[in-house]
């Protein structure tokens, strides 16, 4: 199927490094045709077009240029157990679990293939030959589109420049809105060592014509589908899958996986986190990183809008990805490598996070949501009353009539919306700065519904490291895990880890040891428990928030008083401000001996399993000090 029938297959403008990457992939993949992109507002109608003509994605009537693709219901999620790391060496990437490798069974993944809970390693070269043969001839029928893009600002020294080659046309729609997008981006190329580019390759995975019963709007290949990273030769390879997060090579794979590495080796950071501006009611501001796994609030608390706190305003500079240096006078300062926002739409509404609903409106592609009969969009938590509208039907993901009787939601738990950041209303100022803006405390946070207090401060920079490192949080639909099982996810970066785990650890206590550093403190919020009777939420979440986020801007102007316990420092009786002095539940500040010694527990076996020599000394010291606590309680 021809998605664009005037493609630009001309070399000119190509850096001669690209020329031949782009030479030798369309050798191997043997595409009908190759368009070179330039991101241009002409081009992407023209595939927006063409895609709604052949039936990829519809257009929302109710909305200005929005758009809706539904995909094969087998490819809707990361697909964690065929994402890979590629080396010569394999502790550079895992460590060997105590319990041995599993042994693969699905004839589709690699044998060789070492699968760990931290991450899943394989050699360089058998990996290539097994990309070699799934490439061969796999965009035939097809056009081959080069994406010249860009992570960070323009004129940043911290920004990285890549290239992704893909035969899907909305991979090509999405990565203009997510990355900066442009043939500008060859010139900034010029520049470069050919080895300084990062090169991305990606297929959908089903040369044309095919005898497979595949579906024409949304060609995958899941059996195939394999993400893999080559962090040796700054290069990723996708294929078989058409979701974001696996054929959006800049998102994950690069911002995360490569950069992470990318970050060891140059001496930075590359990490899953929102980056917010908080400015209080006298006017100061200050910045924040935040840590949560995927669906579990990061968009959210990035466009709050505040509640219960006169005088509070919060800005947006990123919402998923966080790239943070430390500059000349020993601050760390952090840039949002992102152009846009791949948001999960279940629980989006106006109540939840006004600002991205409104920005949604606009110049948005949604994946696997649902659609009312007058062209509106649909999903689980949207705040739509379903026995008060006015149209008579919604479309499900799955393009078929839907009611609650179905017993099965309308949107996908992980549908999406994809958008572009200058839509925000909240964007600071500072967004696009290409020296970023300096970070004044870091927050971890994750989804526990019993024992984790609602917010606690690490007592130094190394207690700040092992609380990050001992994140576990229950699963979401961002990947393809079932149920609601407490997974540990140190960081909010377990899927995304570029190198091997002890390793990264080592690097981020390795600043706590150099002179000079202006460290942020370091914190750990909860907003899920629930009451254990009930099962409704203690915290109500979302605008309030803003008085967690008091407690830690008066923390670090010397206005709040704290209260010392074997986890960390928590809001003590005194503090009249919000947590401790309004009606809250007093079981989200507890502390219980009998959960931290079991979560001790649970730690100690997880390191010991998964991560064992590799673990730094002072990880495993601060455990051991936590338990030491707890026995004096």
């Amino acid at each position: 199927m021809e998605m664009f029938a005037h493609a630009n297959n001309s070399f000119d403008g190509l850096p001669s490094k690209i020329r031949e990457y782009v030479e030798e992939k369309i050798k191997l993949c043997q595409p009908s045709n190759f368009h070179v992109c330039d991101g241009s507002e002409k081009e992407n109608q023209q595939l927006l077009d063409a895609m709604e003509e052949a039936g990829v994605v519809r257009r929302l009537m109710k909305y200005k240029n929005c758009y809706i693709a539904t995909t094969d219901p087998r490819d809707v999620a990361r697909v964690e157990s065929r994402t890979v790391i590629c080396t010569k060496n394999m502790n550079d990437i895992i460590s060997i679990p105590a319990a041995g490798f599993p042994v693969i069974t699905d004839p589709n993944i690699p044998k060789n293939l070492k699968q760990t809970p931290l991450g899943n390693w394989m050699d360089t070269d058998e990996m290539l030959e097994i990309l070699e043969e799934r490439f061969d001839g796999c965009m035939r029928g097809r056009t081959l589109y080069v994406i010249p893009y860009m992570m960070g600002p323009y004129s940043s020294p911290y920004s990285k420049i890549a290239v992704e080659l893909t035969d899907s046309p909305y991979v090509v729609v999405s990565m203009r809105i997510m990355t900066r997008m442009s043939s500008n981006v060859f010139n900034e190329m010029k520049t470069l060592d050919g080895s300084d580019i990062v090169k991305c390759l990606h297929s959908v995975g089903v040369p044309l014509p095919t005898d497979k019963p595949i579906s024409p709007t949304w060609p995958c290949n899941p059996e195939k589908t394999l993400i893999t990273h080559f962090p040796e030769r700054n290069e990723i390879i996708s294929f078989g899958s058409n979701y974001g997060g696996n054929s959006l090579c800049g998102k994950k794979c690069l911002a995360l996986r490569i950069g992470s590495s990318l970050a060891k080796r140059e001496g930075w950071l590359a990490e899953h986190m929102l980056i917010m501006g908080v400015t209080n009611p006298e006017g100061i501001k200050k910045y924040f990183v935040a840590a949560f796994p995927s669906a579990c609030g990061k968009t959210n608390l990035a466009m709050l809008r505040p509640v219960g706190i006169p005088g509070y305003k919060v800005e947006c500079i990123g919402d998923d990805i966080a790239w943070m240096h430390f500059d000349e006078e020993g601050r760390l300062r952090a840039i949002n490598p992102e152009f846009g926002f791949f948001g999960v739409a279940p629980g989006t509404s106006k109540s939840t996070n006004p600002i991205a609903l409104d920005m949604v409106h606009e110049n948005t592609i949604f994946t696997n949501v649902a659609e009312t009969s007058d062209g509106e969009v649909y999903w689980e938590g949207i705040g739509t009353d379903i026995d008060g509208l006015h149209q008579p039907s919604i479309r499900s993901w799955k393009n078929k009539r839907w009611s609650v009787d179905l017993g099965e939601p309308a949107a996908h738990p992980n549908s999406r919306f994809c958008t572009s950041i200058e839509q925000c209303s909240i964007l600071d100022p500072e967004w696009n700065s290409p020296q970023g803006v300096p970070i004044d405390g870091i927050i971890f946070g994750g989804r526990r519904p019993v024992g984790v207090p609602l917010i606690y401060e690490s007592f130094n920079w190394q207690h700040g490291v092992f609380v990050g490192a001992s994140m576990r949080s229950e699963a979401t639909a961002a990947a393809e895990f079932k149920g609601k099982q407490i997974m540990h996810d140190p960081f909010a970066m377990r899927p995304f880890f570029g190198y091997n785990f002890g390793s990264y650890l080592s690097h981020w206590l390795s600043f706590g040891k150099k002179d000079g550093l202006h460290l942020p403190r370091i914190y750990h919020v909860n907003w899920f428990l629930k009451d254990s009777y009930t099962n409704e939420f203690l915290w109500p979440g979302f605008g309030e928030n803003i008085r967690v986020i008091d407690w830690i801007f008066r923390r670090l102007t010397g206005q709040a008083s704290a209260c010392k316990t074997p986890i960390g420092l928590v809001p003590d009786q005194s503090d009249s401000n919000g947590i401790r002095g309004g009606e809250v539940n007093p079981k989200l500040l507890e502390i219980s001996k009998d959960f931290w010694n079991d979560e001790c527990k649970a730690m100690r076996k997880y390191f010991e399993a998964n991560v064992s020599t590799n673990l730094p000394d002072e990880i495993q010291s601060e455990l051991n000090n936590l338990e030491k606590r707890l026995s004096l309680m």
